[in-house]
């Protein structure tokens, strides 16, 4: 079984459009039928994102601890529990293309590290979008790392502790022990998972900071 996980923190909006994408995701030939478990950490939630979850037969687990960190460890163990010998992580304010869980799985690594894309630029200027796309570079042994679009397979996630309980770069620090430990890492410039430039972002020191540094870089 492979699992997906999702952390949310008042994501009412978006969830929506995230999970419906995660749905076809997993009904992706390529995949020949693996059962695919979705599970979304509502964390400090306040608004109707348990409603739309339900709505669309997503389990949900519940914490309060308002860190990105704690939320994707706790739909982890969620996951592991249910039997998951792959989990995929991604965001809440993002959307994942057909072919990403088979991407995934096809690295035949012991974990995969994906890039994103911007869907909607918003109102940011575009030498904003031109410093974002310098950076980001959409090519097979690129050195991102994105808790949108990010997997890893159970043995490996177990055997360094899995997400530590970190407010921001949760992703990165897991990708790091992997390394240490010597573990095999795909870093696939495809399939790329698109995300969202709000301003509002749900966690401090994360993508939507990263790119209002950009912005105050820019002027």
């Amino acid at each position: 079984m492979i699992g997906v996980l999702v952390p949310a923190h008042d994501e009412q909006a978006l969830i929506g459009d995230c999970l419906r994408n995660i749905q076809v995701a997993a009904a992706c030939p390529r995949l020949r039928g693996e059962p695919v478990a979705v599970v979304v950490a509502l964390d400090r939630c306040r608004d109707a994102t348990a409603a739309i979850c339900e709505g669309l037969g997503v389990p949900t687990v519940r914490l309060e601890a308002r860190n990105v960190g704690q939320a994707r460890a706790v739909a982890a163990a969620a996951l592991l529990r249910a039997g998951a010998r792959w989990l995929a992580s991604t965001d809440a304010d993002s959307r994942v293309p057909p072919d990403w869980l088979s991407g995934q799985l096809a690295c035949a690594a012991d974990a995969f590290c994906g890039t994103v894309r911007v869907g909607d630029w918003l109102d940011y200027r575009p030498v904003v979008r031109d410093a974002f796309l310098a950076a980001e570079h959409y090519r097979d042994g690129h050195a991102h790392v994105h808790g949108a679009n990010l997997g890893v397979s159970a043995s490996a996630y177990r055997a360094v502790g899995g997400f530590p309980p970190h407010a921001a770069h949760e992703d990165r620090a897991l990708i790091d022990a992997l390394a240490r430990a010597g573990f095999a890492i795909a870093r696939r410039g495809s399939p790329a998972v698109w995300t969202s430039a709000r301003r509002d972002a749900r966690a401090r020191h994360g993508f939507g900071d990263y790119l209002l540094g950009l912005e105050e870089a820019a002027a």
